[in-house]
C-alpha cells in the first residue's frame, strides 16, 4: 500500500477551508455524514466518539481501531479539506491539551491498563481500574453536558403532558430509574418496560402534546430506536440519552444528551448515565418547587 495516496476528485472538500477546531471539526463532519459511503461513516464514528485516540495514537493503530485501512482515513481527512490525516490529528491534539489533558491522558492510560492480563495480583485492582474508568466518565460528563442542556430537558419534561420512557438491554436501568423517580416527583410517567413484548402497544399512546425520554447506546437497541421512530411520526417531542452525534436517536430539532461510558476490559459502566438521570431529576424537582 502506497504511503501516499494518489488524491481523486472526489477527495477534494467541496465546501473550501479544513476546519481549524474540533466543533468546526464535528460540524463539518455531521453536514457531510448523510451522504458518505458505509466505510466514511465508520470512520467519521470512530473521530466522533474516540477524539482522544485520533488524537494521541498513529495513523496505524487509529485504522486498526476503527477497523479501516490507514488510506481510508487519510480519504476522510481529504474529504474535509486536510492535506492529509495528520494535520486533522493536529487540531483534534491542539485543543484537547489545551482543554481536556487530563480526560486525553487519563483515557491513554486507562486503555492500556485495560489491556493487561488479569493475574493473581491483578484481581486486586479490578476496582480500582473501574472506579478509575467512572471518575473519568463523570469527567467526560461534565464537560459534555452543559447547565443550558439540563434547563432546557428540564423544560421539556414540564411542559410534557405525559412522560414515556423507553430504555432496553444494558440502558433499561436508568430508564427505570427515571420513571420511578420522576413518578414520585410528581410526573405522570408511562415506562415503556416491553413486559410481555408488548413494548410497541405500550408506545402507541404517545401523543403530541407527550415528551419521549429515549435512552440507548451502542449498539443500539431496537426497540428503543422503533419507539423513537413511532414518537416522532406522532409529532411528540425527544430527549435522547445517548453517545454519539450519529446516534440514530439523534435528529434534528430535538434534544439530545451525550456522553460517555467507562469500559474496562469489554465491560461497561451505567455511572454516567444514572449520574445524569439523578441530575434530570432533581433539577425537575426544584424547578417544580415553589420558592418559600
Amino acid at each position: 500500500m502506497s504511503p501516499h495516496p494518489v488524491e481523486t476528485p472526489e477527495d477534494a472538500n467541496p465546501g473550501g477551508d479544513a476546519p481549524q477546531t474540533l466543533d468546526a471539526l464535528r460540524s463539518a463532519i455531521m453536514r457531510q455524514y448523510d451522504d458518505a459511503s458505509r466505510r466514511m461513516k465508520q470512520v467519521a464514528s470512530f473521530v466522533l466518539d474516540k477524539p482522544e485516540d485520533v488524537a494521541f495514537e498513529t495513523l496505524a493503530v487509529v485504522a486498526e481501531r476503527a477497523d479501516v485501512q490507514p488510506s481510508t482515513l487519510v480519504r476522510f481527512a481529504k474529504t474535509l479539506g486536510y492535506a492529509g490525516a495528520s494535520q486533522m490529528q493536529k487540531v483534534i491534539r491542539d485543543e484537547l491539551l489545551s482543554s481536556h489533558i487530563s480526560l486525553a491522558y487519563g483515557e491513554r492510560a486507562r486503555a492500556f491498563g485495560a489491556s493487561e492480563g488479569v493475574g493473581d495480583e491483578g484481581l486486586s485492582t479490578i476496582l480500582d481500574e473501574f472506579a478509575e474508568a467512572d471518575i473519568l466518565a463523570l469527567t467526560h460528563l461534565r464537560q459534555s453536558v452543559s447547565a443550558e442542556q439540563i434547563r432546557t430537558s428540564v423544560e421539556a419534561i414540564i411542559a410534557a403532558d405525559n412522560v414515556y420512557l423507553a430504555g432496553f438491554r444494558r440502558a433499561f436501568p436508568v430508564a427505570a430509574y427515571l420513571a420511578y423517580a420522576l413518578q414520585r416527583a410528581g410526573k405522570r410517567v408511562v415506562f415503556l418496560d416491553g413486559a410481555g413484548g408488548l413494548w410497541e402497544q405500550q408506545a402507541r399512546g404517545i401523543r403530541a402534546e407527550d415528551l419521549l425520554i429515549a435512552i440507548s447506546f451502542r449498539p443500539y437497541a431496537e426497540e428503543t430506536v422503533r419507539c423513537h421512530a413511532l414518537a416522532l411520526e406522532r409529532g411528540a417531542q425527544v430527549l435522547s440519552i445517548t453517545d454519539s452525534n450519529v446516534s440514530p436517536l439523534v435528529k434534528p430539532g430535538h434534544q439530545s444528551l451525550l456522553l460517555r461510558e467507562s469500559e474496562v476490559r469489554a465491560f461497561r459502566s451505567l455511572t454516567a448515565p444514572l449520574c445524569l438521570a439523578q441530575s434530570l431529576v432533581v433539577a425537575y424537582a426544584f424547578a417544580i418547587t415553589p420558592e418559600g
